[in-house]
């Protein structure tokens, strides 16, 4: 064969040579640049699906980054008080692991090459442990222990101030490529995005809380503001009705007791009169028929009368004067007043009275008078929610009233308690409004509770709350303040 055709041949050869190593290195960039890729793209995805943990995007990067930089050791740390702490750890072995692990948290200034990167905010790397100089011994001595000879560290920034780092150490010395830095520092971007977008989620969680809370408290505030201006308006009403009726309720009151006193003098008239006796038998039997229905008016019109001071009192707050008093005897002294006033008006009434006061209940600076009031009108509740009961479900039940007290330090705890039906939850947010009544017409005003609320709470600054369950019991529980105190308008 010619000499020509032989070169040419050879030069061909030689080109295909180079093309097919051409080839090959191309390919092999492609499979890294798709590699990376995809693991970019899968720490994407574990950033969008872990808004608020951030560890899962952290042990994704240092295996990541491990892998695609063929290293021995990477780790991610976060920056946190002045001190350099393990976030994520992907080492050769369980030993390796575990030293590095315990050679955290570190502090920011110590010579450390993690603390470096991020002390100055900038990449720090070694391309040979052994032989750069100005590397301390315990420093060469910890990559022997740890098998890595070279090392990069990239800073995580976040408005150029770094809040973390990620390195990769390798068994084998030698520099890192452009390609492997980009791709580093790519991963420290996407860690960044993590903890922003954790930081920020919790930020936007905490702000919703906080609205939702404000919102919460702005329509508790508008309807506590609805309610007062509707009690205003109704106190207001109440005392301007209870006033008109009270003046011609005296003139009711006054001339039935004059006639009642007319009715003596009348017969004490009569009485030296020569009648017959049949017509003095029939004026006698008129008389007395007559004193006995102005004493029905008489006993009617003042517990009219007595309806109509509750309700000024209910309307202007009440009054009176606040001494200390015994709660056991104010207690004990309204449970005997309210019993026999129960048996007074249903003789056959019956119910079980229990006691459990405490010794060291003590003393408490109260209106006695108004206190009673509210006992009264709690243990009247109680004796008739057991009555109704014993009506509705007499078989095996026994009524029962319990009226306790407890010593709470500053405070004094009265609780009043009865076996009866209980309060529905519907009725419950009600009771305590004015004219709100589950009795049937004629036996409950709707001012009882309410009443009651004011005096302890307005009044006495204490509280009264309400426990029940429904076929079971109803108890209220009444906390009064010990210490003196002023009411409003009151003199200092």
């Amino acid at each position: 064969m010619d000499i020509e055709p032989r070169r040419r041949i050879e030069e061909l050869e030689q080109q295909l040579r180079s093309a097919a190593a051409e080839n090959a290195s191309l390919q092999s960039e492609l499979v890294i640049a798709l590699e990376r890729q995809t693991i970019t793209a899968q720490i994407l995805n574990v950033i969008s699906t872990s808004r608020t943990d951030v560890q899962p995007v952290f042990d994704v990067i240092s295996e990541s980054s491990r892998r695609l930089l063929g290293g021995q050791t990477a780790l991610v740390t976060r920056v946190a008080g002045g001190m350099l702490h393990l976030a994520a750890c992907t080492a050769g072995s369980r030993a390796s692991h575990e030293e590095i692990r315990a050679s955290f948290p570190a502090p920011l200034a110590s010579s450390g090459i993690h603390s470096r990167a991020a002390m100055n905010s900038t990449m720090v790397f070694r391309s040979d442990i052994e032989t750069e100089p100005g590397i301390p011994q315990a420093v060469k001595e910890m990559a022997r222990a740890r098998g890595y000879r070279s090392i990069i560290v990239v800073p995580l920034l976040r408005e150029g101030i770094a809040i973390g780092t990620i390195g990769v150490s390798r068994a084998e010395p030698g520099t890192f490529t452009d390609s492997q830095i980009k791709l580093l520092n790519t991963f420290a971007d996407q860690a960044v995005i993590a903890i922003e977008n954790a930081r920020l989620f919790e930020e936007i969680q905490s702000r919703t809380t906080l609205l939702a809370k404000s919102l919460d408290d702005l329509r508790a505030v508008k309807d506590r503001l609805v309610q007062t201006e509707k009690l205003a308006s109704l106190g207001q009403l109440t005392a301007g009705i209870a006033h008109e009726i009270k003046n011609p309720l005296n003139f009711v009151n006054n001339f039935a007791a004059l006639s009642v006193e007319l009715t003596d003098e009348l017969n004490d008239a009569l009485a030296p009169a020569a009648l017959p006796d049949d017509i003095r038998d029939e004026l006698d039997e008129l008389r007395g028929l007559l004193k006995d229905n102005l004493q029905k008016i008489v006993q009617h019109g003042k517990r009219a009368d007595s309806i109509v001071k509750n309700m000024l009192l209910h309307s202007r707050g009440g009054g009176g004067e606040h001494r200390p008093t015994d709660v056991n005897t104010l207690v004990e002294e309204s449970l005997n007043l309210a019993f026999h006033g129960a048996r007074a008006d249903k003789p056959q009434f019956n119910v079980t009275l229990k006691r459990a006061f405490d010794s060291d209940a003590g003393v408490a600076d109260v209106f006695p008078q108004e206190i009673t009031r509210v006992l009264l009108n709690l243990m009247s509740n109680g004796f008739y929610a057991v009555a109704k009961r014993s009506r509705d479900d007499s078989l095996g039940f026994e009524a029962e009233l319990c009226a306790s007290t407890r010593n709470r330090g500053e405070h004094v705890e009265i609780r009043i308690r009865d076996n009866g039906g209980g309060i529905p939850p519907e009725v419950r947010e009600k009771i305590f409004n004015p004219f709100f009544t589950t009795k049937p017409p004629g036996e409950g005003t709707g001012l009882g509770l309410s009443m009651s609320y004011d005096i302890i709470v307005k009044q006495h600054g204490g509280t009264i709350d309400v426990e029940t369950e429904p076929g079971a019991f109803t108890e209220f529980i009444i906390l009064l303040p010990r210490k003196q105190f002023r009411t409003v308008g009151e003199e200092p």
